[in-house]
């Protein structure tokens, strides 16, 4: 049986069905903000589908149309397959390459939120959040809406600076993020890309003696930007946020690499540091993430392109430049498995260590 599967009855059974995008389109924020209180999330065995996959991920490579890095290190595209129509080894497949490449692109997409739902859950259950509205009947589902209309959300991330804003999903949870299904279907006339950069690459990119002071340090977690957000929206907070402490490098299960992960979304301090050489190390870490430049890659989407990135193996970053021009609205929904509490193996390797010893034993094998 495939890990994390879903029950007999579907999703599209449980709820008629919203047309999302024409919501978007015809009415405009369409997100419901239930006074609803959930319980503490418990925890779970996580069974990651990409342990089952293909080295080669011949499902994948042997059924698109095309596929092309869009880095050397960051971002694979996809053309010719349809995400609502998987095979359980085309999603094992997708897992282990989201979990090398970081994000995977997937253009021209028919899957509807209800979908990604029944999709999401075969890579862990699904995480409901504290505070973001959702449609109704969906609380699996974050809305993404924005435009010019509403001033305070204008001058809201006008106020800041996109560095501020880089992050992977809901670290602030015990067990936080693996996945992330993203659909954007509206888009500004121009404007609204978003920012990946590897998580991999922005440990790789440290001193040897910046590595190894570091590896196995851990960091505190938490969600006070949500809280301050719901807040200032009068929006009702539907479980207590956690803090929850995870290692500054971490392993990703699948690839077994080294990744860094902290950044300034929710990473608040080092543990065992006083507060001023916690800020400092920090705030190294922080720039040495969104200065990565040759370790990022940035997106320009187009109607209905979903991406699915590892939030074990990157940071993103949207990039809200379409407010004070007035150049329209942005929407899409966001699906979120949430996978394995983080954890530090001392014998995992690094992305370039583990590549550099594979093509040495291939030169070898041709001598």
């Amino acid at each position: 049986m495939a890990p994390n599967t879903t029950p007999a009855e579907t999703i599209s059974e449980q709820f008629q069905k919203l047309d999302l995008k024409a919501l978007a389109r015809e009415k405009g924020s369409y997100q419901v903000y239930p006074k609803v209180h959930y319980p503490p999330l418990e925890p779970f065995e996580h069974n990651d589908p990409g342990k089952l996959a293909d080295p080669k991920k011949a499902s994948l490579y042997d059924n698109a149309e095309k596929i092309f890095d869009l880095t050397p290190t960051l971002g694979t595209e996809i053309h010719g397959i349809q995400l609502s129509q998987l095979t359980d080894q085309q999603k094992n497949d997708l897992a282990l390459l989201a979990a090398e490449r970081g994000v995977v692109f997937f253009r021209d997409q028919d899957i509807d939120a209800y979908q990604a739902v029944e999709l999401g859950k075969y890579f862990g259950p699904l995480h409901i959040h504290n505070t973001t509205g959702h449609p109704e009947g969906l609380p699996e589902v974050i809305s993404i809406y924005f435009d010019e209309t509403n001033p305070q959300t204008a001058q809201y991330f006008e106020a800041r600076s996109a560095d501020e804003a880089w992050h992977s999903d809901i670290t602030y949870e015990n067990q936080p993020a693996g996945l992330t299904f993203l659909k954007i279907d509206t888009l500004p006339s121009v404007g609204g890309d978003t920012l990946w950069a590897s998580a991999y690459e922005a440990y790789d990119r440290l001193s040897p003696a910046m590595q190894k002071f570091v590896e196995g340090l851990e960091a505190v977690h938490d969600g006070q930007v949500h809280q301050d957000r719901a807040k200032r929206s009068g929006n009702f907070i539907r479980r207590d946020f956690v803090d929850s402490i995870h290692p500054v490098v971490r392993t990703h299960p699948i690839t077994n690499y080294k990744g860094l992960f902290v950044q300034p979304g929710f990473t608040k301090r080092i543990v065992g540091l006083t507060n001023k050489e916690s800020r400092v190390l920090l705030d190294f870490l922080f720039k040495h993430i969104s200065g990565g430049h040759d370790f990022q890659l940035r997106f320009k989407w187009s109607e209905d392109t979903v991406a699915v990135w590892d939030n074990r193996a990157t940071f993103h970053c949207a990039i809200f430049d379409y407010f004070t021009e007035k150049k329209g609205r942005r929407h899409g929904w966001r699906v979120t498995p949430t996978a394995e509490k983080p954890y530090f193996d001392p014998n995992s390797k690094s992305r370039r260590q583990d590549l550099a010893e594979k093509a040495a034993l291939a030169a070898s094998k041709q001598e």
